[in-house]
């Protein structure tokens, strides 16, 4: 697809297949203001066939530096505009500007908008100057090209690298990102570089940032590619996951949610590093199962697409797993060394045939093609193969009911990025499919399985603080020494994230692979009775106050406990070496690089 007609020949492609299977289809939570927060709320409109979901990388990296929650919102609308027009679109964006507006106390609004979501943007913007008078900045992601600012509105233009050279809108600033594909580059984090330089002015102090501690996940599901709620009656279930087996770790749901005519659901706790299961229950229709990889923080933009129509095309039987892999992120399969290596039990589906670069596939179907018991890679699926960023693949997986069984499937991005797993069971295609979401972002990394990191083990639910480190991890200690033991749950930078029996996390930082820096939310790890989670009502005696909420013991040899302290409980503790606490910036940055301490807008 290149530019606006390439959308338009995609709209004719997909609405067609929309009217021959059109017996088959059915027709986030507010934040409080932050007056603090001096940048204007924004808006995602996505492409064809897209959502939402295509923003959730780059919303977690604008919140991770300083955006409050309630200031991104998308628009989830019908890209095929069979069930509303643009005019009904429009009304929505009206609406949602509106609330935003009254949300955050500011009389403009930033948005950005991808592929046909561009072209819907520029009629927006272009159909009233009252309309663009309430947008500050526009960003134009690889979509429409323009003799002008749509509205006289700022914008940006973003344009993938791998598209057809010399697209732009005139006056505006406009940006390649250079060996990027389509939907790349609105979930890149060189395309954020440049989306939050244009609306504050600043290069970005980070990348997404893990929470710590329990985090939140919410989103919608719905029917693709009308981006509908589902019909009454749909139920969805989370399930913890057992990571070695992907079967399911509990005997009961983590929550059981009735779907409403929104299609909601959550926010829901969960916590980081755990893998879970979206069971998708719709009486007599066969069960979806969603995976993802493990969240790293508070996640509200989660969709869970179901297509009664797309899943009409997939053979299904008794002796074979039929599913799904999932990233917004093309999947590449006939570049060489920089191919993506997506394989299941160990086969490399994403062939040179399957996922042809120029084919923009995000969507990769497998299934027993024929139910001939055998895997062909050598042509993709002809039904899916018809229709935009999807594909399909000849690849026979053993099925067993009850369920026996594991599937694998694991991701190397580009050739060269570590390698990510999913696990699910076997399940029969006849009643059950498996939906894979693999992160379209590298770092930081979820919980990989065990051994994949070193050591397989948590570290122990009670450790002793000291001025010299937390238990086993000790301030000038070789970190090989302890992630050879324990299990690392995330690596970003030179930060490493370790699970802990019971809950939390250490946290260490390395220089000259030493550890320089350690840090815990355990409520286990204590010093003399301090620990994370304890109430303190008149500050912690013998220390000295840093800064607000956060507080330094006496040195101890080369090291120095710090407590840090929100609404009067200890959040974390962390032992850093005495130089440290002598510049107080310095430190500040390194707690929210780890993610300790919240980014200040």
């Amino acid at each position: 697809m290149q530019g606006f007609a390439g959308e338009m020949t995609r709209v004719r492609r997909l609405g067609a297949l929309v009217v021959v299977l059109a017996a088959a289809l059915v027709a986030a939570p507010a934040a409080h203001a932050q007056q603090s927060f001096h940048q204007n709320a924004m808006i995602f409109v996505h492409g064809f066939v897209g959502s939402g979901a295509q923003f959730e990388s780059q919303k977690m990296r604008f919140m991770s530096n300083g955006y409050p929650d309630g200031w991104i919102e998308v628009v989830d609308y019908d890209s095929t505009f069979a069930t509303e027009s643009r005019q009904q679109v429009f009304a929505r964006i009206d609406q949602l500007v509106a609330e935003l507006k009254q949300r955050t106390g500011r009389p403009k609004v930033d948005v950005l908008g991808h592929s046909l979501g561009t072209s819907v943007m520029q009629d927006y913007l272009n159909s009233s100057s009252a309309r663009a008078a309430n947008v500050e900045h526009y960003v134009n992601i690889d979509g429409f090209e323009a003799d002008a600012p749509p509205g006289g509105v700022a914008t940006l233009a973003v344009w993938a690298g791998r598209g057809e050279p010399g697209r732009r809108v005139e006056g505006a600033t406009n940006v390649t990102i250079p060996n990027q594909t389509h939907v790349q580059t609105a979930t890149s984090w060189e395309s954020f570089v440049e989306y939050h330089k244009f609306f504050t002015g600043r290069i970005p102090a980070h990348d997404i940032v893990p929470d710590v501690g329990p985090i939140t996940i919410a989103g919608r599901a719905l029917l693709f590619p009308q981006n509908r709620a589902l019909p009454l009656g749909a139920t969805l279930e989370m399930w913890p996951v057992d990571a070695a087996t992907g079967h399911r770790a509990g005997t009961a749901p983590t929550a059981r949610i009735a779907l409403d005519q929104t299609g909601n659901f959550g926010p829901v706790r969960v916590e980081p590093g755990t893998r879970y299961e979206f069971a998708l229950l719709r009486p007599g229709i066969a069960t979806l199962h969603y995976y993802y990889e493990p969240f790293v923080r508070s996640d509200h933009l989660l969709r869970l697409p179901y297509s009664d129509a797309v899943e009409a095309l997939v053979q299904r039987s008794e002796r074979h797993v039929s599913g799904l892999v999932l990233r917004y992120k093309e999947l590449w399969g006939d570049q060489g060394p920089e191919s993506d290596v997506v394989s299941l039990n160990g086969t490399n589906v994403c062939a040179p045939a399957i996922c042809p670069a120029e084919k923009e596939v995000n969507a990769l179907f497998f299934y027993d093609r024929g139910m001939d018991g055998r895997t062909d890679l050598s042509a993709p699926d002809p039904a899916f193969s018809t229709l935009p960023f999807i594909s399909g693949a000849d690849v026979f997986l053993p099925a067993a009911r009850p369920p026996s069984g594991t599937v694998t499937a694991s991701l190397r991005s580009r050739g060269a990025g570590p390698e990510r797993i999913l696990r699910f069971p076997n399940f029969p295609s006849t009643a059950e499919g498996a939906v894979l979401q693999f992160n379209d972002f590298e770092h930081p990394l979820g919980a990989t399985t065990p051994g994949a990191t070193g050591g397989s083990g948590c570290l122990p639910r009670r450790l002793r603080v000291r001025g010299r480190g937390i238990g086993p991890a000790r301030l000038g200690r070789r970190q090989r020494a302890l992630a050879g033991r324990y299990r690392a749950i995330i690596r970003s930078g030179r930060f490493t994230h370790f699970c802990v029996r019971g809950g939390g996390r250490l946290i260490t930082r390395t220089r000259r692979r030493r550890i320089d820096f350690v840090a815990t939310t355990a409520r286990g790890h204590r010093r003399r009775g301090r620990r994370p989670g304890r109430r303190v009502r008149h500050g912690i005696s013998g220390t000295t106050r840093i800064r607000r909420g956060l507080m330094a013991g006496r040195r101890q040899g080369r090291g120095r406990v710090v407590y840090g302290v929100r609404r009067g409980r200890i959040r974390f503790i962390a032992v850093v070496p005495f130089r440290q606490t002598a510049h107080e910036r310095r430190l500040v940055r390194r707690l929210q690089a780890a993610g300790l301490l919240r980014v200040r807008g």
